[in-house]
Protein backbone atom coordinates (compact mmCIF):
# COMPACT_ATOMS: atom_id res chain seq x y z
CA UNK A 1 0.00 0.00 0.00
CA UNK A 2 1.27 3.48 -0.80
CA UNK A 3 -0.49 5.50 1.88
CA UNK A 4 1.76 8.24 3.29
CA UNK A 5 3.26 7.96 6.74
CA UNK A 6 0.28 8.72 9.00
CA UNK A 7 0.17 11.39 11.64
CA UNK A 8 -0.22 8.61 14.20
CA UNK A 9 3.51 7.92 13.86
CA UNK A 10 4.00 10.97 16.12
CA UNK A 11 3.84 10.45 19.88
CA UNK A 12 0.29 10.73 21.14
CA UNK A 13 -0.54 13.70 23.29
CA UNK A 14 -3.04 14.20 26.09
CA UNK A 15 -3.47 13.93 29.84
CA UNK A 16 -1.63 11.15 31.70
CA UNK A 17 -3.60 7.96 32.10
CA UNK A 18 -5.20 7.88 35.54
CA UNK A 19 -4.21 4.97 37.74
CA UNK A 20 -6.92 2.37 38.09
CA UNK A 21 -9.09 3.44 35.17
CA UNK A 22 -10.50 0.64 32.99
CA UNK A 23 -8.80 -0.10 29.67
CA UNK A 24 -10.03 2.02 26.79
CA UNK A 25 -10.83 -0.01 23.68
CA UNK A 26 -11.44 1.70 20.35
CA UNK A 27 -13.66 -0.35 18.03
CA UNK A 28 -13.05 0.63 14.44
CA UNK A 29 -15.52 -0.23 11.67
CA UNK A 30 -16.00 0.64 8.02
CA UNK A 31 -19.55 1.08 6.67
CA UNK A 32 -21.13 -2.18 7.85
CA UNK A 33 -24.63 -3.53 8.18
CA UNK A 34 -26.30 -6.81 8.99
CA UNK A 35 -24.24 -9.42 10.80
CA UNK A 36 -21.01 -7.50 11.35
CA UNK A 37 -22.88 -4.50 12.73
CA UNK A 38 -24.74 -6.75 15.16
CA UNK A 39 -21.49 -8.45 16.23
CA UNK A 40 -19.86 -5.09 16.97
CA UNK A 41 -22.89 -3.73 18.82
CA UNK A 42 -23.31 -6.88 20.92
CA UNK A 43 -19.61 -6.93 21.79
CA UNK A 44 -19.53 -3.25 22.75
CA UNK A 45 -22.63 -3.65 24.91
CA UNK A 46 -21.14 -6.62 26.74
CA UNK A 47 -17.79 -4.89 27.22
CA UNK A 48 -19.38 -1.73 28.58
CA UNK A 49 -21.42 -3.83 31.03
CA UNK A 50 -18.19 -5.55 32.12
CA UNK A 51 -16.57 -2.21 32.94
CA UNK A 52 -14.42 -1.51 29.89
CA UNK A 53 -14.19 1.98 28.43
CA UNK A 54 -15.50 1.12 24.95
CA UNK A 55 -15.36 3.79 22.24
CA UNK A 56 -16.23 3.40 18.55
CA UNK A 57 -15.06 5.09 15.36
CA UNK A 58 -17.08 4.50 12.20
CA UNK A 59 -18.83 6.29 9.32
CA UNK A 60 -22.42 7.48 9.55
CA UNK A 61 -25.05 4.78 9.25
CA UNK A 62 -27.04 2.23 11.25
CA UNK A 63 -24.11 1.07 13.38
CA UNK A 64 -23.28 4.41 15.06
CA UNK A 65 -26.99 4.99 15.69
CA UNK A 66 -27.23 1.63 17.41
CA UNK A 67 -24.08 2.26 19.46
CA UNK A 68 -25.22 5.71 20.59
CA UNK A 69 -28.48 4.17 21.73
CA UNK A 70 -26.40 1.91 23.96
CA UNK A 71 -24.64 4.95 25.44
CA UNK A 72 -21.35 4.24 23.64
CA UNK A 73 -19.22 7.26 22.67
CA UNK A 74 -18.95 7.30 18.88
CA UNK A 75 -16.38 9.28 16.90
CA UNK A 76 -17.22 9.94 13.26
CA UNK A 77 -14.66 8.48 10.88
CA UNK A 78 -15.65 9.17 7.24
CA UNK A 79 -14.61 6.16 5.18
CA UNK A 80 -15.76 4.11 2.21
CA UNK A 81 -16.59 0.41 2.31
CA UNK A 82 -13.66 -0.60 0.09
CA UNK A 83 -10.13 0.73 -0.54
CA UNK A 84 -9.90 3.51 -3.10
CA UNK A 85 -8.39 6.92 -3.81
CA UNK A 86 -9.63 8.24 -0.45
CA UNK A 87 -7.63 5.71 1.57
CA UNK A 88 -4.65 7.97 2.37
CA UNK A 89 -6.90 10.74 3.70
CA UNK A 90 -8.94 8.20 5.69
CA UNK A 91 -5.77 6.88 7.32
CA UNK A 92 -4.64 10.40 8.23
CA UNK A 93 -8.02 11.22 9.76
CA UNK A 94 -8.01 7.98 11.69
CA UNK A 95 -4.48 8.61 12.99
CA UNK A 96 -5.55 12.01 14.35
CA UNK A 97 -8.64 10.45 15.91
CA UNK A 98 -6.52 7.80 17.64
CA UNK A 99 -4.22 10.52 19.00
CA UNK A 100 -7.30 12.22 20.49
CA UNK A 101 -8.96 9.10 21.91
CA UNK A 102 -5.71 7.58 23.26
CA UNK A 103 -6.98 3.99 23.40
CA UNK A 104 -5.09 1.23 25.17
CA UNK A 105 -6.10 -1.14 22.39
CA UNK A 106 -7.63 -0.85 18.90
CA UNK A 107 -10.04 -3.53 17.67
CA UNK A 108 -10.57 -3.24 13.90
CA UNK A 109 -13.52 -5.06 12.33
CA UNK A 110 -13.57 -6.23 8.68
CA UNK A 111 -11.10 -5.75 5.86
CA UNK A 112 -11.24 -2.02 5.16
CA UNK A 113 -11.12 -0.97 8.81
CA UNK A 114 -8.37 -3.52 9.33
CA UNK A 115 -6.40 -1.96 6.48
CA UNK A 116 -6.80 1.63 7.62
CA UNK A 117 -6.42 0.81 11.30
CA UNK A 118 -3.18 -1.08 10.92
CA UNK A 119 -1.72 1.59 8.64
CA UNK A 120 -2.66 4.28 11.16
CA UNK A 121 -1.31 2.48 14.25
CA UNK A 122 1.56 0.44 12.79
CA UNK A 123 2.09 -1.54 15.95
CA UNK A 124 2.45 1.41 18.34
CA UNK A 125 -0.38 0.10 20.52
CA UNK A 126 -1.92 -3.37 20.62
CA UNK A 127 -4.16 -3.86 17.60
CA UNK A 128 -6.69 -6.65 17.20
CA UNK A 129 -7.84 -7.34 13.64
CA UNK A 130 -11.03 -9.34 13.09
CA UNK A 131 -11.63 -10.01 9.38
CA UNK A 132 -15.22 -11.36 9.63
CA UNK A 133 -14.40 -13.34 6.41
CA UNK A 134 -11.30 -12.76 4.33
CA UNK A 135 -11.27 -9.93 1.80
CA UNK A 136 -9.41 -11.95 -0.85
CA UNK A 137 -12.31 -14.42 -1.00
CA UNK A 138 -14.75 -11.65 -1.89
CA UNK A 139 -13.03 -10.59 -5.11
CA UNK A 140 -11.14 -12.15 -7.99
CA UNK A 141 -8.21 -11.64 -10.32
CA UNK A 142 -5.73 -8.87 -9.64
CA UNK A 143 -7.88 -7.39 -6.86
CA UNK A 144 -7.77 -10.67 -4.93
CA UNK A 145 -4.01 -10.88 -5.39
CA UNK A 146 -3.58 -7.34 -4.03
CA UNK A 147 -5.88 -8.04 -1.07
CA UNK A 148 -3.94 -11.19 -0.19
CA UNK A 149 -0.59 -9.42 -0.54
CA UNK A 150 -1.80 -6.75 1.87
CA UNK A 151 -3.06 -9.30 4.42
CA UNK A 152 0.29 -11.08 4.35
CA UNK A 153 2.08 -7.77 4.87
CA UNK A 154 -0.33 -6.14 7.32
CA UNK A 155 -0.39 -9.06 9.75
CA UNK A 156 2.88 -7.76 11.26
CA UNK A 157 0.86 -4.86 12.71
CA UNK A 158 -1.82 -7.03 14.32
CA UNK A 159 -1.02 -8.16 17.85
CA UNK A 160 -3.82 -10.70 17.36
CA UNK A 161 -5.88 -11.74 14.37
CA UNK A 162 -9.21 -12.93 15.75
CA UNK A 163 -11.02 -15.43 13.53
CA UNK A 164 -14.60 -16.45 14.16
CA UNK A 165 -13.97 -20.07 13.26
CA UNK A 166 -11.15 -22.57 12.99
CA UNK A 167 -11.97 -22.83 9.30
CA UNK A 168 -11.45 -19.08 8.82
CA UNK A 169 -8.09 -19.32 10.57
CA UNK A 170 -7.10 -22.31 8.42
CA UNK A 171 -8.05 -20.39 5.27
CA UNK A 172 -5.74 -17.56 6.36
CA UNK A 173 -2.89 -19.93 7.12
CA UNK A 174 -3.27 -21.74 3.78
CA UNK A 175 -3.13 -18.35 2.07
CA UNK A 176 0.25 -17.64 3.69
CA UNK A 177 -0.89 -15.18 6.36
CA UNK A 178 1.50 -15.54 9.30
CA UNK A 179 -0.87 -14.34 12.00
CA UNK A 180 -0.81 -14.38 15.76
CA UNK A 181 -4.11 -16.21 15.82
CA UNK A 182 -7.01 -16.36 18.23
CA UNK A 183 -10.26 -18.16 17.43
CA UNK A 184 -13.42 -16.81 19.06
CA UNK A 185 -16.67 -18.19 17.69
CA UNK A 186 -19.47 -15.76 16.94
CA UNK A 187 -22.23 -15.49 19.50
CA UNK A 188 -25.74 -14.05 19.63
CA UNK A 189 -27.92 -12.53 22.31
CA UNK A 190 -29.93 -15.58 23.35
CA UNK A 191 -32.26 -13.50 25.50
CA UNK A 192 -33.20 -11.34 22.51
CA UNK A 193 -33.23 -14.15 19.92
CA UNK A 194 -35.50 -16.76 21.45
CA UNK A 195 -38.38 -19.00 20.34
CA UNK A 196 -41.92 -17.78 19.89
CA UNK A 197 -45.04 -19.58 18.61
CA UNK A 198 -44.62 -19.60 14.84
CA UNK A 199 -48.34 -19.50 14.05
CA UNK A 200 -48.95 -16.39 16.15
CA UNK A 201 -45.94 -14.54 14.72
CA UNK A 202 -46.86 -15.51 11.16
CA UNK A 203 -50.42 -14.31 11.67
CA UNK A 204 -49.08 -10.89 12.66
CA UNK A 205 -46.83 -10.73 9.59
CA UNK A 206 -49.36 -12.09 7.12
CA UNK A 207 -51.53 -8.99 6.48
CA UNK A 208 -48.62 -6.70 5.57
CA UNK A 209 -46.52 -9.36 3.85
CA UNK A 210 -49.27 -11.07 1.88
CA UNK A 211 -48.50 -14.48 3.42
CA UNK A 212 -50.79 -17.45 3.77
CA UNK A 213 -50.30 -18.36 7.44
CA UNK A 214 -50.82 -22.05 6.61
CA UNK A 215 -48.25 -22.20 3.78
CA UNK A 216 -44.77 -23.66 4.38
CA UNK A 217 -42.39 -20.72 4.92
CA UNK A 218 -38.68 -20.56 4.11
CA UNK A 219 -36.75 -17.46 5.16
CA UNK A 220 -33.32 -16.22 4.08
CA UNK A 221 -31.82 -13.29 6.01
CA UNK A 222 -28.79 -11.53 4.57
CA UNK A 223 -27.48 -8.72 2.46
CA UNK A 224 -28.59 -9.15 -1.15
CA UNK A 225 -25.16 -9.69 -2.65
CA UNK A 226 -23.07 -12.38 -4.30
CA UNK A 227 -21.55 -13.52 -1.01
CA UNK A 228 -24.88 -14.59 0.46
CA UNK A 229 -25.88 -16.67 -2.57
CA UNK A 230 -29.57 -15.77 -2.86
CA UNK A 231 -29.25 -16.34 -6.62
CA UNK A 232 -28.42 -20.00 -5.93
CA UNK A 233 -31.48 -20.26 -3.69
CA UNK A 234 -33.68 -18.82 -6.44
CA UNK A 235 -32.33 -21.44 -8.87
CA UNK A 236 -33.17 -24.15 -6.32
CA UNK A 237 -36.63 -22.80 -5.55
CA UNK A 238 -38.61 -24.30 -8.51
CA UNK A 239 -37.61 -27.81 -7.37
CA UNK A 240 -38.79 -26.99 -3.84
CA UNK A 241 -42.14 -25.78 -5.19
CA UNK A 242 -42.65 -28.98 -7.17
CA UNK A 243 -42.32 -30.97 -3.96
CA UNK A 244 -44.09 -28.48 -1.69
CA UNK A 245 -46.68 -26.53 -3.72
CA UNK A 246 -47.79 -23.37 -2.00
CA UNK A 247 -44.48 -22.85 -0.17
CA UNK A 248 -43.29 -19.27 0.13
CA UNK A 249 -39.75 -17.92 0.25
CA UNK A 250 -38.97 -14.61 1.94
CA UNK A 251 -35.68 -12.79 1.34
CA UNK A 252 -35.00 -10.37 4.20
CA UNK A 253 -32.41 -7.70 3.51
CA UNK A 254 -31.27 -5.28 0.86
CA UNK A 255 -28.13 -4.83 -1.18
CA UNK A 256 -26.54 -4.32 -4.58
CA UNK A 257 -28.08 -7.44 -6.17
CA UNK A 258 -31.64 -6.60 -5.16
CA UNK A 259 -32.91 -5.50 -8.57
CA UNK A 260 -31.43 -8.48 -10.38
CA UNK A 261 -32.79 -10.95 -7.83
CA UNK A 262 -36.26 -9.41 -8.02
CA UNK A 263 -36.22 -9.71 -11.80
CA UNK A 264 -35.38 -13.44 -11.56
CA UNK A 265 -37.81 -14.32 -8.77
CA UNK A 266 -41.17 -16.08 -9.28
CA UNK A 267 -44.36 -14.80 -7.55
CA UNK A 268 -43.89 -17.19 -4.62
CA UNK A 269 -40.83 -15.20 -3.49
CA UNK A 270 -41.36 -12.18 -1.26
CA UNK A 271 -38.73 -9.46 -0.80
CA UNK A 272 -39.15 -8.01 2.68
CA UNK A 273 -36.32 -5.49 2.31
CA UNK A 274 -34.17 -4.26 5.15
CA UNK A 275 -36.05 -4.53 8.44
CA UNK A 276 -35.31 -2.99 11.82
CA UNK A 277 -35.97 -6.26 13.63
CA UNK A 278 -35.34 -9.63 11.96
CA UNK A 279 -36.62 -11.71 14.88
CA UNK A 280 -40.24 -12.09 13.69
CA UNK A 281 -39.04 -13.54 10.39
CA UNK A 282 -36.92 -16.17 12.12
CA UNK A 283 -39.73 -17.00 14.53
CA UNK A 284 -42.30 -17.29 11.73
CA UNK A 285 -40.19 -19.57 9.55
CA UNK A 286 -40.48 -23.31 9.16
CA UNK A 287 -36.89 -23.27 7.93
CA UNK A 288 -34.12 -20.66 7.62
CA UNK A 289 -31.63 -20.97 4.72
CA UNK A 290 -28.33 -19.21 4.05
CA UNK A 291 -26.67 -20.36 0.79
CA UNK A 292 -23.45 -18.33 1.16
CA UNK A 293 -20.44 -18.60 -1.13
CA UNK A 294 -18.03 -17.66 1.67
CA UNK A 295 -18.20 -16.66 5.33
CA UNK A 296 -16.13 -16.60 8.50
CA UNK A 297 -19.04 -17.77 10.62
CA UNK A 298 -22.40 -16.39 9.52
CA UNK A 299 -24.55 -14.77 12.18
CA UNK A 300 -27.99 -15.37 10.62
CA UNK A 301 -27.97 -19.16 11.16
CA UNK A 302 -26.96 -18.66 14.81
CA UNK A 303 -29.80 -16.17 15.30
CA UNK A 304 -32.26 -18.54 13.63
CA UNK A 305 -31.14 -21.48 15.78
CA UNK A 306 -31.39 -19.30 18.90
CA UNK A 307 -35.03 -18.78 17.87
CA UNK A 308 -35.49 -22.55 17.78
CA UNK A 309 -35.59 -22.87 14.01
CA UNK A 310 -33.85 -25.49 11.85
CA UNK A 311 -31.38 -24.17 9.29
CA UNK A 312 -29.86 -25.24 6.00
CA UNK A 313 -26.48 -23.67 5.23
CA UNK A 314 -23.70 -24.16 2.70
CA UNK A 315 -20.44 -25.82 3.68
CA UNK A 316 -18.31 -22.68 3.81
CA UNK A 317 -15.96 -21.48 6.56
CA UNK A 318 -17.59 -21.62 9.97
CA UNK A 319 -20.73 -23.49 8.89
CA UNK A 320 -19.84 -26.90 10.34
CA UNK A 321 -18.60 -25.28 13.54
CA UNK A 322 -21.83 -23.34 13.98
CA UNK A 323 -24.16 -26.36 13.65
CA UNK A 324 -24.96 -29.02 16.24
CA UNK A 325 -22.52 -31.82 15.33
CA UNK A 326 -25.18 -34.43 14.54
CA UNK A 327 -27.08 -32.29 12.01
CA UNK A 328 -24.51 -31.85 9.24
CA UNK A 329 -25.96 -34.60 7.05
CA UNK A 330 -29.36 -32.86 6.90
CA UNK A 331 -28.45 -29.19 7.30
CA UNK A 332 -25.20 -28.75 5.36
CA UNK A 333 -24.93 -28.69 1.54
CA UNK A 334 -22.15 -27.81 -0.91
CA UNK A 335 -21.91 -24.18 -1.97
CA UNK A 336 -23.29 -23.23 -5.40
CA UNK A 337 -25.23 -26.51 -5.76
CA UNK A 338 -28.93 -25.69 -6.36
CA UNK A 339 -29.95 -29.35 -6.58
CA UNK A 340 -28.42 -30.26 -3.21
CA UNK A 341 -29.88 -27.12 -1.67
CA UNK A 342 -33.35 -27.93 -3.00
CA UNK A 343 -33.11 -31.48 -1.68
CA UNK A 344 -32.17 -30.38 1.84
CA UNK A 345 -34.86 -27.68 1.96
CA UNK A 346 -37.53 -30.03 0.62
CA UNK A 347 -36.57 -32.80 3.02
CA UNK A 348 -37.12 -30.59 6.06
CA UNK A 349 -40.26 -28.87 4.75
CA UNK A 350 -41.91 -32.26 4.19
CA UNK A 351 -40.95 -33.49 7.66
CA UNK A 352 -42.20 -30.77 10.04
CA UNK A 353 -41.79 -32.93 13.16
CA UNK A 354 -38.15 -33.52 12.26
CA UNK A 355 -37.69 -29.80 11.68
CA UNK A 356 -39.20 -28.98 15.06
CA UNK A 357 -36.87 -31.43 16.76
CA UNK A 358 -33.85 -30.02 14.97
CA UNK A 359 -34.91 -26.50 15.94
CA UNK A 360 -35.18 -27.39 19.63
CA UNK A 361 -31.75 -29.01 19.52
CA UNK A 362 -30.35 -26.00 17.70
CA UNK A 363 -31.55 -23.70 20.49
CA UNK A 364 -29.78 -25.84 23.09
CA UNK A 365 -26.61 -25.84 21.00
CA UNK A 366 -26.53 -22.06 20.68
CA UNK A 367 -27.11 -21.62 24.42
CA UNK A 368 -24.14 -23.88 25.14
CA UNK A 369 -21.69 -22.78 22.46
CA UNK A 370 -22.71 -19.49 20.84
CA UNK A 371 -24.13 -17.22 23.52
CA UNK A 372 -22.71 -13.71 23.08
CA UNK A 373 -21.63 -13.76 26.73
CA UNK A 374 -19.19 -16.57 25.91
CA UNK A 375 -17.91 -14.56 22.95
CA UNK A 376 -17.41 -11.40 24.99
CA UNK A 377 -15.49 -13.27 27.69
CA UNK A 378 -13.27 -14.93 25.09
CA UNK A 379 -12.48 -11.55 23.50
CA UNK A 380 -11.75 -10.20 26.99
CA UNK A 381 -9.23 -13.02 27.34
CA UNK A 382 -7.50 -11.86 24.14
CA UNK A 383 -7.37 -8.32 25.54
CA UNK A 384 -5.93 -9.60 28.82
CA UNK A 385 -3.14 -11.33 26.94
CA UNK A 386 -2.25 -8.10 25.18
CA UNK A 387 -2.74 -5.56 27.95
CA UNK A 388 -1.39 -7.51 30.90
CA UNK A 389 -2.19 -6.33 34.42
CA UNK A 390 0.19 -3.43 35.06
CA UNK A 391 -1.24 -0.31 36.72
CA UNK A 392 -2.50 2.23 34.24
CA UNK A 393 -0.04 4.85 35.45
CA UNK A 394 2.88 2.69 34.32
CA UNK A 395 1.70 2.57 30.70
CA UNK A 396 4.27 4.09 28.34
CA UNK A 397 3.00 7.12 26.46
CA UNK A 398 3.82 5.44 23.17
CA UNK A 399 4.80 1.76 23.27
CA UNK A 400 6.94 0.47 20.47
CA UNK A 401 5.90 -2.26 18.09
CA UNK A 402 5.57 -5.58 19.82
CA UNK A 403 5.40 -4.11 23.35
CA UNK A 404 2.49 -4.81 25.68
CA UNK A 405 0.70 -1.64 26.71
CA UNK A 406 -1.94 -0.73 29.26
CA UNK A 407 -3.00 -2.43 32.42
CA UNK A 408 -6.27 -4.35 32.44
CA UNK A 409 -7.16 -4.64 36.10
CA UNK A 410 -10.82 -4.68 35.06
CA UNK A 411 -10.06 -8.08 33.53
CA UNK A 412 -8.29 -9.60 36.51
CA UNK A 413 -4.78 -11.09 36.25
CA UNK A 414 -3.36 -11.06 32.77
CA UNK A 415 -1.23 -13.55 30.95
CA UNK A 416 0.85 -13.32 27.80
CA UNK A 417 0.64 -16.41 25.69
CA UNK A 418 3.19 -15.18 23.17
CA UNK A 419 1.67 -17.68 20.77
CA UNK A 420 2.17 -16.90 17.15
CA UNK A 421 0.26 -19.80 15.69
CA UNK A 422 -1.68 -21.05 18.67
CA UNK A 423 -5.37 -20.22 18.61
CA UNK A 424 -7.08 -19.11 21.81
CA UNK A 425 -10.54 -20.63 21.75
CA UNK A 426 -13.72 -19.76 23.57
CA UNK A 427 -14.60 -22.39 26.16
CA UNK A 428 -18.40 -22.40 26.39
CA UNK A 429 -19.97 -22.69 29.80
CA UNK A 430 -23.35 -24.15 30.57
CA UNK A 431 -26.11 -21.57 30.18
CA UNK A 432 -29.49 -22.83 31.30
CA UNK A 433 -32.67 -21.77 29.57
CA UNK A 434 -34.82 -19.46 31.65
CA UNK A 435 -38.43 -20.41 32.28
CA UNK A 436 -40.13 -17.46 30.64
CA UNK A 437 -41.25 -17.95 27.00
Amino acid sequence: MSAPQPAAARPATGAPVAAGRPPRVLHLAQPVEGGVARVVADLVRAQSAAGLDAVAACPDGPLPERLRALGTPVRRWPATRSPGPSLAAEVRRLARLIDEVRPDLVHAHSAKAGLAGRLAVRGRIPTVFQPHAWSFEAVGGATAALALRWERWGTRWAARTVCVSEAERATGERAGIDGRWAVVANGVDTDRFRPAPAAAVRARLAPSAGLDPAAPLVVCVGRLCRQKGQDVLLRAWPAVLRAAPGARLVLVGDGPDGDRLRADAPPSVLFAGAVADVRPWYQAADLVVLPSRWEGMALAPLEAMACGRPVVVTDVDGARESLPPATADRCLVPAEDPAALAGAVTGLLLAPDLGAGLGAGARRHVLAAHDVRHTAEAVAGVYRDLLGHRPAASRPALPGAGERAGHGRAFGPGRDTGARRTAARVQPTEHRESNHP
